[in-house]
């Protein structure tokens, strides 16, 4: 005889489901190499080795910067992406609704430029083909390179959103099973939360230290033994990263930790009536902001610890 009984959902994941949605960019780049095993084969004979002790991979563009530039900003979207979201699980990254419309728009530009850097090396993938006739010699084959319509559908970009899932627990199983589920789900859930507030508070300390760096000084010495003291350059991009962070976490608290939410809205309170210009001309601005940065890290530091 077994008892049924209803699950009910851990709170976390209702509170992750009403303020995030999890996204996921797809991308696919053709790597243009190829197993030469011919070459392979020819190696290990040679050094009397097993043929299974060496491969030769050919690198049929041979570094060519037209493609190159498409490896490169394939990693700077991944970096966007890490920077903007949180972990989930896997290629899945959770991102709060309140970054939701900038996430987008910045996804839609980030399209367009990869797209375009794809354009421009199929524009320029039959000259390369000629060129690589020369810089690879014998190993050169002109069937290892596929036509450009076939080259061009290699390369793909796509965003996934899906919602966070919460899980049916509406159905009875029996007890025994619906105890284990439970217990697996709501682990599950507590850690990403944790680690979502782990890396909030790590961004806002991070922020915090970055620009109460910058508003200091560097000292050094001419040539002439006379002492030059210049500002340390405060960045645009530092200022309204911080500003963001302010934002986003003033909706996206999930676990209403009141560290977190007095380390936001202190800061907040310091850089709302700040411009940017301003810190960056006036040393009296410069030493007001960096004591209230440095009081709030005194107090927020060793409570997220």
């Amino acid at each position: 005889m077994t008892t049924e009984l209803p699950l009910k959902k851990p709170q976390h994941i209702v509170s992750l489901a009403s303020a995030s949605v999890l996204v996921t960019v797809d991308m696919s780049i053709w790597a243009a190499t190829k197993l030469d095993k011919g070459i392979s084969n020819e190696v290990t004979t040679a050094k009397k080795a097993s043929r299974k002790a060496g491969r030769f991979v050919k690198h049929l563009l041979a570094d060519n910067p037209t493609h190159r530039a498409i490896v490169n900003y394939r990693q700077n979207i991944y970096n966007w992406l890490k920077y903007e979201t949180y972990e989930w699980a896997g290629s899945q990254r959770c991102l709060p609704h309140v970054r939701l419309p900038r996430f987008m728009e910045e996804y839609q530009q980030h399209e367009v430029q990869f797209y375009g850097r794809v354009e421009a090396f199929c524009a320029e993938y039959p000259t390369i083909i000629s060129d690589m006739a020369f810089a690879q010699g014998d190993m050169f084959d002109r069937k290892e390179y596929p036509d450009t319509s076939i080259v061009r559908d290699k390369f793909r970009m796509n965003l996934i959103t899906s919602e966070v899932p919460l899980g049916d627990f509406r159905c009875q199983i029996a007890q025994d099973l619906a105890d284990d589920l439970f217990k697996h789900y709501s682990s599950q859930t507590d850690r990403i939360v944790k680690e979502i507030l782990s890396r909030q508070a790590t961004q806002l300390i991070e922020v915090m230290e970055s620009l109460s760096h910058c508003c200091t000084t560097d000292e050094s010495t001419d040539k002439d033994g006379e002492l030059k003291i210049r500002r340390r350059k405060i960045y645009t991009t530092t200022f309204q990263r911080a500003i963001d962070l302010c934002d986003t976490f003033r909706d996206f608290n999930l676990t209403q930790d009141a560290e977190l939410e007095q380390a936001r809205s202190a800061l907040s309170g310091i850089l709302s009536n700040v411009k940017v210009e301003a810190l960056q001309e006036s040393d009296a601005l410069r030493a007001e902001v960096k004591g209230g940065l440095d009081d709030i890290l005194n107090k927020f530091r060793p409570a997220v610890k």
